[in-house]
């Protein structure tokens, strides 16, 4: 996976002999199951709702004739397009020796993958980890899907059925919603738990709007079959009600893929969220690092590529004050309009007792979004009262590209003067940026105060 692969070709290039174990599918679940495929179906839905929606910009607009096994070879085309840079050939290419087996420890420096014996000074576990079945009644009983099964499909579901409305369910929802799908969600909680309530709902309000059923704040109590089709029975204040469809997605989350290592063997301590790791992602083994899902923390691409860096760092260069800092995590979910985050939600500010402000700018007042009308949404920046940038919240078209100015400004420990006194194009989706910032001395500048000052001023102009 993404995590291991960047140790692997960083070490490797950097002078050192490396060893990778991969049991299965080179480029791990993000090529194979998750944000590769995740993203080109997504683009396919994107595409049919472009098609039924044209007239708005004076094209005909009509509802789409869907292919459905066509999308799929869209989404495996895109996979073999980015398969070559997580292949065995490219890898070994770098010098990197490439063993395609299950390792497991047989000790706390030694490895055993199929007839091979592999001792090392250093150690990184990458295992990623895989979809995790909640303890519904009836679901082993019946064929579900998950997110590595679901991009197999050459044939649409007619009613799609998904237990979980975190951003992999609700990714999933509208793709297939948009590619001509009845879709119904079923959530624990509310939908989209982590991010600020009140973006969330710009992006409910839009699935709703696009006919998805979200069913929120009900409990799964159980799972049956029904014919070729699958029912899944709900409480909610109470009361019970059955839903049929003809197939069941699980989007419940995930669990660390530890089982097989042996980590006892090798002085390694874990519990059911990952393996125990210090700030720096070494074990309780001194010569073993963890990285990724498998340590447990943000379970993104991006975060085990973080991690990939923070332990080569010290395995190469003796850099053992390198540490995680998990200040600026950045995280999108793409759905449309898309959401992206970084830092504290106004949420985690109150609780942590923080002095803050709220700036926010709404994409109905950004000229680039009228002219594409895509006008939901906005952009809200959580500060302190003296100015210091603590997060960033967007929700909107192309919210994802947007948000990195705001990591970095996270990260850095910025003020918000410096993202005010950009220059921004014009037209451009940016600008919401530029103006949210701004909004921050909107009470100073245009104060009875400052309208004196001025009016002194001009005296003497």
């Amino acid at each position: 996976g993404s995590g291991g692969l960047s140790v692997a070709a960083g070490a490797s290039q950097m002078g050192a002999d490396v060893v990778l174990l991969e049991r299965g599918e080179m480029g791990g679940d993000c090529l194979n199951y998750g944000c590769v495929p995740s993203k080109s179906l997504l683009v396919a839905g994107r595409t049919a709702a472009a098609v039924r929606h044209g007239a708005k910009f004076g094209v005909n607009g009509h509802e789409p004739e869907i292919d459905f096994g066509k999308v799929h070879a869209h989404v495996h085309g895109v996979i073999g397009a980015i398969a070559p840079h997580d292949s065995v050939e490219r890898f070994e290419g770098f010098g990197v020796n490439v063993i395609r087996e299950e390792g497991r420890f047989t000790g706390a420096r030694t490895i055993q993958a199929g007839d091979k014996t592999i001792e090392a000074k250093w150690f990184v576990v990458a295992t990623g980890s895989s979809p995790a079945a909640p303890p519904i009644p009836g679901l082993n009983e019946v064929e579900y899907l998950t997110n590595e099964t679901i991009f197999e499909r050459e044939t649409a579901p007619d009613h799609l059925l998904i237990i979980g409305g975190g951003p992999i369910g609700i990714e999933m929802a509208q793709a297939h919603r948009r590619l001509g799908c009845k879709v119904t969600v079923f959530e624990l909680f509310k939908i989209m738990p982590h991010d600020d309530p009140e973006a969330v709902d710009v992006v409910r309000q839009r699935l709703l709007a696009e006919g998805v059923d979200i069913l929120e704040e009900v409990k799964t109590k159980k799972v049956a079959k029904d014919g070729n089709g699958v029912a899944i029975t709900i409480e909610k204040d109470g009361k019970e009600e059955t839903i049929k469809g003809s197939d069941l997605l699980v989007a419940a989350g995930r669990s660390p893929n530890l089982g097989s290592l042996n980590l006892e063997k090798a002085g390694i301590e874990y519990d059911k969220k990952g393996i125990k790791v210090d700030g720096g992602l070494k074990t309780t083994n001194g010569k073993v690092f963890a990285i990724g899902d498998a340590a447990g923390s943000y379970q993104f691409t991006h975060m085990a590529g973080y991690h990939a860096g923070i332990v080569i760092r010290q395995m190469l260069f003796r850099m053992f004050w390198s540490k995680v800092d998990y200040t600026a995590v950045p995280w999108v979910t793409y759905t449309d309009p898309e959401l992206a985050h970084v830092g504290k939600t106004e949420k985690m500010a109150r609780e942590d007792g923080d002095d803050i402000n709220i700036l926010r700018h709404p994409f109905a007042e950004n000229d680039r979004a009228q002219a594409e009308r895509e006008t939901g949404g906005f952009i809200k920046v959580v500060v302190t009262s003296k100015g210091k940038i603590l997060g960033a919240t967007i929700v909107g078209p192309h919210a994802g590209e947007l948000l990195l100015p705001w990591v970095m400004a996270v990260q850095e420990g910025m003020k918000i003067g410096k993202m005010a006194g950009i220059i921004a194009p014009y037209p451009t989706l940016s600008e919401v940026s530029k103006r949210a910032a701004g909004s921050y001395y909107t009470p100073k500048l245009f104060s009875d105060k400052t309208r004196a000052i001025v009016r002194f001023l001009m005296k003497f102009a």
